[in-house]
């Protein structure tokens, strides 16, 4: 009896999302020891996330309220529904500057309709992360470079911190995203400027640089906020002019259904992906980095999951988007966190550390919190992965446009632009695939094939091998046809073509059509061409595009040394008999006495 049509979707659903929503394993690893140990990570993550929050809800052009949550609720999901036993979520940089960006247009910072789209924000990525997660498309976010991804935080590094100057001097600016009207402003402000703003925003800078190059380990964001707070209460504080932050409400974030509307969707959606697609790149990196260290396996597509349901569920508390840290993930994993009940620890130590210090928040000046954020900016921009990227055109090409488009027109084009930049060079080296011609070489005991050029190797006079490392796909076949035809007329001796695509990852029926038409040219001037592949995957799509009936199993080979045996008895004997090389072993041995007829010393190239 067959099975109802119900019991297959149902068995073919549970299958497809196997490992997706699966019950995680880590529980199994918890222990009094465990706890010991994540609980202190969770204290050291609790006292770096919390002038952090203050500060990326102030990029964000949000409350610190909005920060806190951000800080407490996405961890918590994050870490118990991903893929990550380290990884730590919550408000981070450059997704706090997507935010601002993407909401600035259509609203006044700290508005409340700044404050609901922010949320929306939250809940709109939430949902298109999940999309991903669940449709199994992770491998989407490969597409964002690396080279996207730092021309995007260089650039918005420089934003940060020049979203900062009014802050750090005192005097309201405009945008900095409108550079000459900003840089005006700015020229017509400095003669206002007083001593106490600037003096506490760098104190709080170099505070901070100080603290982490003498010792790393040590929360140097908050040693920094409350260096330059207490520099502000003894300068006089408030009662002298300096702008304070303001006291902070403490309690837990409320549930509140997020404001949904096609209007928000319209507005917002296109904004929505760009932060959702940087989310995963960053929560990815992370997660794979701590991986490798600690010996972890990520599920991709779990992680990306967990990332939707974290944004998601902040979303219902006033949190806006969010992705995991790299800075409180790598300081989680060094003070020893165990499992992901330490990031679960860390927010609610943020809650017990908040009832102790929210009213404190009413003494600290604007410019600490300036300064704190100028320490930020300053590490986003790597000159290190700078100097690699340079190395090479196409990603310094991709990294700059990014950086430029960034500063200069908007961010949200800007991840978008390097996105699509990225695939056009993808492209083009997909479509342009590397083809070497090669020979055996003596000299190893295998005989490997390598480069003739590159080893100063002879070949054989009528027998070209040349290998395909690269897809033979529709993008890639016009380039291989000319390089065909370029062997044609500059190798007219040699009419027998052994094509070894071992390297290829991808064949497809055009490229199944053009070793169809390759096969036919060879064959009608009296040469012959036959394919080497190992790839059993190679071999079936070779038969179901008619590839196989035309050359026939006699010229398909699944090892050279197979098919240099079968085709050199097909080669023109005279023309071996005058050739002073033996390249195979299969060459027939030299004449007796020598040769006296004159000699083919190498494939004649026509140029």
């Amino acid at each position: 009896m067959s099975e109802p049509v119900s019991d297959q979707f149902t068995r073919l659903t549970r299958a497809y999302f196997q490992g997706v929503l699966t019950r995680p394993d880590w529980p199994r690893r918890v222990s009094p020891g465990t706890l010991k140990a994540d609980a202190a990570a969770g204290l050291t993550g609790a006292a770096i996330v919390l002038p952090q929050a203050v500060a990326f809800a102030s990029i964000a052009g949000l409350p610190a309220e909005m920060g806190f949550a951000t800080a407490m609720i996405p961890p918590i999901v994050a870490a118990l529904t991903g893929s990550s036993w380290h990884a730590v979520s919550g408000p981070t940089t450059a997704i706090s500057v997507l935010v601002f960006a993407a909401i600035v247009p259509f609203a006044a910072p700290g508005s409340p309709t700044f404050l609901a789209a922010a949320v929306s924000l939250a809940l709109m990525v939430g949902l298109v992360q999940i999309g991903l997660g669940l449709a199994r498309l992770g491998v989407l976010i490969d597409f964002v470079s690396h080279s996207v991804t730092l021309g995007f935080v260089s650039g918005a590094a420089l934003l940060i911190a020049l979203s900062q100057v009014q802050n750090l001097i005192g005097v309201e600016l405009p945008r900095p995203n409108e550079l000459r009207a900003f840089l005006a402003a700015l020229a017509e402000a400095l003669p206002q400027v007083g001593w106490r703003a600037p003096l506490i925003g760098a104190t709080a800078l170099v505070v901070g640089l100080l603290v982490r190059e003498w010792r790393a380990a040590l929360p140097n964001y908050l040693i920094a906020f409350v260096a330059a707070s207490a520099l502000g209460i003894a300068v006089g504080g408030e009662a002298a002019g300096v702008a304070v932050i303001g006291a902070v409400d403490p309690s837990l974030p409320p549930f509140e259904w997020p404001p949904v509307s096609l209007n928000l969707l319209r507005d917002y959606g296109s904004a929505a992906v760009a932060i959702a697609l940087v989310g995963l790149l960053e929560a990815l990196s992370v997660a794979r980095a701590l991986g490798v260290k600690s010996g972890q396996p990520i599920d991709g597509n779990r992680e990306i999951v967990g990332q939707g349901l974290s944004n998601l569920a902040g979303s219902f508390f006033n949190a806006y988007p969010s992705s995991a840290s790299f800075t409180r993930s790598g300081v989680n994993f060094e003070a020893g966190a165990r499992t992901p009940l330490a990031a679960v620890l860390s927010a609610l130590f943020l809650l017990l550390l908040l009832q102790l210090t929210a009213d404190l928040f009413a003494y600290v000046p604007l410019a600490a919190m300036a300064g704190v954020i100028l320490l930020v900016a300053i590490r986003l921009v790597d000159l290190k992965q700078w100097r690699g990227v340079l190395r090479s055109a196409s990603e310094a090409v991709i990294a700059v446009v990014t950086l430029l488009a960034t500063i200069f027109v908007d961010l949200e084009f800007a991840i978008y632009a390097g996105v699509i930049l990225s695939f056009v060079f993808f492209m083009r080296r997909s479509s342009r695939p590397q083809i070497a011609v090669g020979a055996p070489d003596p000299s190893t005991p295998q005989r490997m094939f390598r480069e003739t050029a590159g080893h100063q190797l002879p070949e054989c006079p009528q027998l070209l091998m040349a290998r395909l490392d690269g897809p033979l796909f529709f993008g890639s076949v016009e380039f291989v046809r000319r390089q065909f035809r370029r062997f044609e007329a500059r190798r007219p001796i040699q009419k027998h073509l052994l094509f070894i695509v071992k390297g290829v990852g991808e064949i497809d029926l055009p490229g199944a059509d053009l070793l169809i038409e390759e096969a036919q040219r060879r064959t009608g001037r009296d040469g012959g061409f036959y394919l080497q592949t190992r790839s059993a995957r190679t071999l079936t799509k070779l038969a179901r595009f008619k590839v196989m009936r035309t050359l026939t199993r006699e010229r398909i080979f699944m090892s050279k040394g197979h098919a240099i045996a079968a085709i050199v008895p097909q080669l023109d004997i005279e023309l071996c008999n005058r050739c002073p090389y033996r390249i195979f072993r299969e060459c027939p041995p030299l004449p007796e006495g020598g040769l006296h007829e004159p000699q083919l010393r190498q494939p004649p190239v026509v140029d």
